[in-house]
């Protein structure tokens, strides 16, 4: 007998070595430490020009105009400009190219990168999560996924669950995890540092844009009469602005073919002027390399030299994209891409200018001792058309990066629910945000046209780009010891070396705080208030829940008691809880005495790591005694999954439960053998099950060649109702053996709910202070909190569920 045509190929009924295949497979495509053909590799890094660099190549346009422009001024000696070129080398090789290429961009979470991926490896190699459970690491994960094995998920709960032991690691790995572990405040400050580094990203959204497509079409002051440049530049910086965000909604898919050749264009344009400036003005301008020229240049500029900081930090900007667009490729080819073409092709700009300029020391204009300056007059207008377009391209990376980012806190419960739009079917984290679009438009117009120059701009995301390294370096100093397992005077190493570097950059950076700097600290004082409350509200929120929940012998009690009624169909209880029965169905139920024949109890759980395997998303239990028919589902998703639709949700959870009954249904089958404890025992015994090896059919008329187990009477019997529901049937594959008679009548009734319909039970809490709380609280709750839950978007599970299939339980939780 052959298998259905509707078998899952990929089910768990086959060997253990596809599956760890396909494990490999996901983990080259989501740009893990898997090795790549050559071929692909090298693709890669032609891709991720385009995607990851475009920002980074465009801090030649503002990086000299940005350190001369108060602080410092060009002098016949070329000390100035000379001392400026050493710092851009120096701070473009210790800081891209030795911290993020040799270091950073090894510590991937599951090929993924950013502040949240390092904060959820720490997480996971220390219970250090402050994240809602439901959302991170807690107790109780070891045993209900015992039985997840390999992927992402097993690592999960292996650095998640006590596995303490299992990570290795002793001597001062293991002193860093006790302390991290014993210590709440420190687990707050890991989390804050976390939160700072996502705040000054979505800062980095807003003024990067700006600046980037501001000092791109300055170059007109070059190409226009004198003054006139002044009505030109605003306008068309913003319609170039609002155009950019404007088309945020089609996706980068659309046009991300175009934007690697227009990067590579752009780098070999300003290579090729920096070649022909250095041999036409300065041949010898390599002198400059030498680190003995930093010290000439502080030692005559001195409190002006470090002020200028500020501006030479931007020829960095753009470096942290390295690590946040990791998951889109791999390490190899991002590390290629930078040391053969970026870091060279930079290196040759700066050099070209500061050629140019040590032989021109009278300029007229303000303008003058910036980009456009340095190229040749007969090419300048195809020049700034390459820098409007390579300004657009890092634009939109680093929109792109914002919008991932929000993602990613959104799903670990740090920032309020938005609508989250999949712009490409093929390229996984490719996103569209409205709200999170249109604000950031708003604030980069509102930036814009109330600076109208570089310096302010500059000053302003020179801060919020060494805000985010500084983090980057903090976190990976923990990561070194408790994930590496290195020596911790490596780790103080780190964090002394390049701390040293990131903290002299930060000072010059904030000293320049009434000089446009305000702008990053404000927005991220807005961002992080917004989070924390959000946070806060929806840790409450869930002690409230987990507090209130009723016990299973509650509701094993309830029929007697209350003369409860089981009607025909399937209730699916959505319940941020993944143990016990929550307080909004004991509320139901006591205000309306029935529930239906089958009840799931259903739990979304947003794990801290990018992925889940398919074959590891579904966790079944059951409560109390088989003939009750009551499960429990827990539905795990990575912080970059992509939750399925409600038709194939509801098809795979059901399948999943089918599955769990006929692998054995979790040895619940005899409780009264086991004591009055065994339902409280049995509720906790989770299994996860894998979809496919069953398959779920809504149709009439399946072939004879096909084992099925179903109602055969359902077809006879509804036939008088074939146009009013489809009949059910559980498709097995041919080597599967019969299940036997207890089974069968388990999946006759589950098939029996499912002909019947099923109702979604959904839970619409309102949370309040209670009496007595102090002034902050309820200000927080009830008008932060609740602002908030109002203005934000509904639980995606509730978005595509029928209306008139949908029952909402309304409650108020007094926290």
């Amino acid at each position: 007998m052959k298998s259905p045509p509707t078998m899952d190929p990929e089910a768990p009924g086959t060997p253990p070595e596809s599956t760890e295949e396909r494990q490999q497979g996901q983990g080259e495509r989501q740009g893990g430490k898997k090795r790549l053909p050559w071929r692909m590799t090298l693709s890669l890094a032609y891709q991720s020009l385009g995607v990851v660099y475009g920002d980074l190549s465009t801090s030649p346009l503002y990086v000299y105009k940005a350190a001369f422009a108060d602080d410092i001024q060009h002098s016949e000696t070329n000390e100035e400009i000379l001392g400026v070129l050493s710092f851009v080398f120096w701070t473009l090789t210790l800081v891209p190219l030795l911290k993020y290429v040799c270091v950073v961009l090894r510590a991937d979470d599951n090929g993924e990168g950013g502040t949240f991926a390092l904060y959820s490896l720490l997480c996971r190699h220390a219970r250090a999560a402050l994240l809602p459970p439901g959302r991170g690491a807690e107790p109780g994960d070891e045993d209900q996924f015992s039985d997840a094995g390999g992927g992402a998920a097993k690592k999960y709960l292996e650095y998640g669950g006590n596995a303490t032991a299992a990570l290795g690691g002793g001597g001062a790995a293991a002193s860093v995890r006790r302390v991290l572990e014993r210590h709440r405040v420190l687990q707050r400050v890991l989390l804050v540092l976390a939160l700072v580094g996502t705040c000054m990203v979505i800062g980095d959204g807003v003024l990067t844009p700006a600046i980037s497509v501001f000092s791109a079409v300055s170059g007109l002051e070059l190409s226009m009469e004198k003054g006139h440049h002044k009505y030109v530049e605003l306008p068309l910086a913003c319609f170039i602005l609002v155009c950019l965000f404007a088309l945020q909604h089609y996706g980068t898919h659309r046009v991300g073919f175009l934007f690697a050749p227009i990067v590579i264009a752009w780098l070999l344009c300003i290579s090729s002027i920096g070649v022909y400036n250095i041999v036409k003005w300065e041949p010898h301008v390599y002198r400059a390399l030498s680190p003995y020229y930093m010290y000439k240049f502080l030692k005559k500029t001195q409190r002006g030299g470090w002020m200028s900081l500020g501006g030479i930090l931007l020829c960095v900007t753009g470096s942290e994209a390295m690590f946040a667009d990791l998951g889109h490729f791999n390490q190899l080819s991002i590390q290629i891409a930078f040391t053969c073409m970026v870091y060279p092709s930079l290196i040759l700009a700066y050099m070209g200018q500061a050629a140019y300029l040590s032989k021109h020391h009278i300029l007229e204009g303000d303008y003058r001792i910036g980009f456009y300056v340095s190229v040749p007059e007969m090419i300048r207008w195809p020049v700034l058309a390459i820098a409007i377009l390579a300004a657009v391209v890092g634009s939109q990376a680093v929109i792109t990066g914002t919008f991932s980012m929000i993602k990613q806190c959104t799903s670990l419960g740090c920032f309020p629910r938005v609508k989250i739009v999949h712009t490409s079917a093929k390229v996984h984290g490719q996103i569209y945000i409205p709200e999170i679009n249109w604000i950031l438009m708003i604030l980069c117009l509102a930036v814009t046209i109330g600076f109208r120059d570089t310096k302010h701009l500059g000053n302003a995301s020179g801060l919020a780009v060494i805000t985010v390294m500084l983090v980057t370096t903090c976190l990976m100093s923990l990561v070194i010891v408790l994930c590496w397992h290195k020596s911790i005077f490596l780790a103080i190493g780190f964090i002394v070396f390049f701390g040293t570097i990131e903290a002299l950059y930060f000072s010059a950076s904030l000293i320049k705080f009434k000089e446009g700097a305000w702008v990053p600290i404000v927005l991220a004082f807005f961002f992080m208030m917004v989070m924390c409350i959000w946070h806060y509200g929806t840790i409450k929120k869930y002690e409230f829940d987990l507090q209130n929940k009723v016990s299973i012998n509650w509701l094993l009690s309830l029929s007697p008691n209350l003369g409860i009624v089981r009607v025909p169909g399937i209730g699916l209880i959505h319940t941020e809880l993944d143990s016990g029965i929550p307080a909004i169905f004991s509320h139901f139920v006591t205000n309306l005495p029935a529930f239906h024949q089958v009840l799931i109890f259903m739990c979304i759980k947003n794990v801290p790591i990018p992925h889940v395997s398919p074959e590891e998303r579904f966790l079944v239990g059951r409560i109390g005694p088989k003939e009750h028919r009551i499960y429990r589902c827990i539905v795990r998703y990575g912080y970059h999954d992509v939750q399925m639709d409600d038709q194939e949700f509801e098809k795979d959870l059901v399948c999943s439960v089918a599955e769990f009954i006929r692998s054995g249904g979790g040895g619940a089958s005899n409780p009264k053998a086991n004591g009055a404890a065994a339902p409280e025992k049995d509720e906790e015994r989770m299994s996860v099950v894998a979809s496919g090896s069953m398959r779920m059919l809504e149709e009439d008329g399946v072939g004879a060649a096909e084992s099925a187990v179903g109602p055969s009477r359902a077809g006879a019997g509804a036939g008088g109702e074939t146009g009013v529901r489809k009949r059910v049937r559980f498709v097995l594959p041919a080597s599967t053996p019969r299940p036997n008679a207890g089974v069968q009548e388990e999946l006759r009734e589950l098939t029996d709910a499912r002909e019947a319909g099923m109702a979604f039970i959904l839970g619409h809490c309102y949370v309040k202070a209670k009496s007595g709380s102090s002034f902050f609280r309820r200000f927080v709750i009830n008008f932060g909190y609740d602002f908030l839950r109002r203005n934000s978007r509904g639980p995606s599970y509730a978005v595509t569920v029928p209306h008139a299939s949908t029952l909402e339980v309304g409650m108020i939780y007094y926290v």
